[in-house]
């Protein structure tokens, strides 16, 4: 098929930018992938995220949107753990959070609230896979 050559300059100035975004994946949302910090793990899917902290975890299920600034807020659960022996019949309710945070190439700066109480802000790399110290 011949394309006169402005023609063919247009369809690719078009076509370049779709390419890029299906192969980089959307940079409407956090990446998939996992993240590390200190006292926190966190592993990002395409329909939210879940969380590991030292004496809690925690879940989304939503995707991790992102605004044009590179930051996110999504509505989520915590749920805080305890040492020591854990009752046979002992289950630990979730509690609603919010976790939101900022996206700067491959630095993740997260802030966790539940109900109205800050948690924490942790600075989370990609890839990076921290030790945490379970209080189980």
């Amino acid at each position: 098929m011949n394309l006169p050559f402005p023609r063919a300059i247009t369809l690719l100035s078009m076509l370049v930018p779709l390419l890029t975004a299906v192969t980089l994946g959307s940079p409407d949302a956090v990446p998939p992938g996992n993240y590390g910090g200190e006292h926190v793990i966190m592993e990002v899917s395409k329909n939210g995220a879940t969380f590991e902290f030292d004496c809690a975890h925690g879940e989304t299920h939503a995707p991790l949107a992102l605004d044009k600034q590179g930051n996110f807020q999504v509505a989520g659960t915590f749920t805080a753990e305890h040492g020591g022996p854990v009752r046979e019949n002992e289950v630990r309710s979730p509690t609603p959070a919010t976790y939101s945070g900022r996206v700067d190439a491959e630095n993740l700066r997260l802030n966790v609230k539940v109900k109205d109480q800050q948690v924490g802000t942790f600075n989370l790399v990609r890839d990076a896979h921290p030790l945490l110290r379970k209080c189980r």
